[in-house]
């Protein structure tokens, strides 16, 4: 029996015996062994993304594609035959409104979280979860700071930044780059890929000729295109998000950029194409497992267009293997209790998504990188060779 139910037992029996004049609110439920907040035969969820602001489309996506998932296990009979419920919390990718957010989804007693896009304004949710004992599906933010910042209640699985940039380094090697830029916008995700992916290059025997900082929302990169010409730049490693990146991907061909350029997966969205027009053409992604070339992903792909009517986006695999997992872990668990569903993530192993084999380090990352190489091709994104 859960305790609201207890309590509400209990008033019953107090008013009828005389002993109270007017029943107490009732308790949050959720305090009995091994079952945690559960609401009318629901299981409520938080879901932390941002729907507002620039990266409002990634975040959307992502709460679409945890809906999508959430549909099938209901349709299914639920997760301990109860259903799976969302509150949503818009982080708007900022630190600020991600605290707001967080403490806004304890206060509603969710038994886990699911999101984090923007690592910047995902970091300062760690401690808010883990002070509560939530755990908290990270599917997408994958800066090496959360790992380092983590009290040991979140769990990645978008592969975290040094498998990033090793996938960035082989990219280069590949198109027999030597010589390679950088140019991050200082924020927690593409400062720490870029760090991460000048210490991999280097490590390899090459050379970093140029690392560059620019400011969000920058309109003129112009600055920037003339220092990587000057330094003989073979390669050019955009480490921030689409719509700057797209900017300079245009400037630095209509300044007289020959050189091979890729984006990281901040990028990976095909709005960056779009906004870079024929300068996108041949641009490479470190990009996130895209459910498009994926063939176990087309019934997915299917029920998303379906309910929202445009194509999933370049997180909404991730986002969907994340509810998979967490009722995966909820039915091994026997319950929501939070100590207990903490353990259950940690100790997945071999369970089969859409994106990846789950199997975490001691870290809470996976184990195997999920990384794809894509290409911008026709205004559309291909694997690459």
């Amino acid at each position: 029996m859960t305790k609201k139910l207890w309590a509400l037992l209990v008033v019953v029996t107090l008013v009828l015996a005389g002993i109270v004049g007017c029943a107490p609110t009732a308790e949050p439920a959720g305090d009995e062994e091994g079952a945690g907040p559960e609401f009318d035969g629901e299981i409520l969820v938080g879901i932390m993304v941002p729907v507002t602001g620039p990266e409002a489309t990634y975040g959307q996506d992502m709460e679409n594609s945890m809906r999508v998932a959430a549909d099938e296990i209901n349709a299914a009979g639920g997760v301990l035959g109860k259903e799976l419920k969302f509150l949503v919390g818009d982080d708007g990718c900022d630190p600020q409104m991600c605290t707001a957010a967080a403490s806004k989804l304890v206060s509603a007693e969710v038994v886990a979280v699911l999101g984090g896009y923007c690592s910047g304004a995902t970091v300062p949710a760690l401690k808010i979860y883990g002070d509560a004992e939530i755990p908290f599906i990270i599917t997408a933010a994958n800066s090496t700071e959360l790992i380092y910042e983590n009290p040991g209640w979140a769990f990645l699985i978008n592969s975290p930044g040094y498998h990033q940039a090793d996938s960035a380094a082989n990219c280069f090697e590949k198109l027999n780059v030597s010589k390679l830029a950088l140019v991050h916008q200082a924020d927690a995700f593409s400062e720490n890929l870029a760090e991460l992916t000048r210490d991999e290059w280097e490590s390899r025997g090459h050379e970093v000729v140029a690392y560059e900082v620019v400011s969000k929302g920058e309109q003129d990169f112009s600055a920037v295109v003339t220092k990587i010409r000057s330094v003989g730049a073979e390669g050019v490693y955009w480490t921030a998000y689409h719509a700057d990146g797209a900017l300079l991907i245009k400037q630095l061909r209509q300044g007289g950029y020959t050189g091979e350029i890729c984006v990281a997966d901040g990028s990976a969205s095909v709005e960056l194409l779009t906004i870079a027009g024929e300068a996108g053409e041949g641009v490479y992604c470190t990009s996130p497992p895209v459910v498009d070339f994926m063939p176990v992903a087309q019934q997915f792909i299917s029920s998303y267009q379906e309910k929202y009517n445009q194509e999933p986006g370049p997180y909404a695999g991730l986002a969907y293997d994340g509810v998979y997992l967490l009722a995966d872990a909820i039915e091994r668990a026997g319950g929501t209790d939070g100590v207990a569903l903490r353990q259950a993530i940690e100790e997945t192993d071999g369970l089969e998504t859409l994106c990846s084999t789950i199997k975490f380090t001691p870290d809470k990352v996976l184990e195997k990188s999920n990384f794809v190489t894509i290409k911008g091709e026709g205004g559309q994104w291909v694997l690459a060779d």
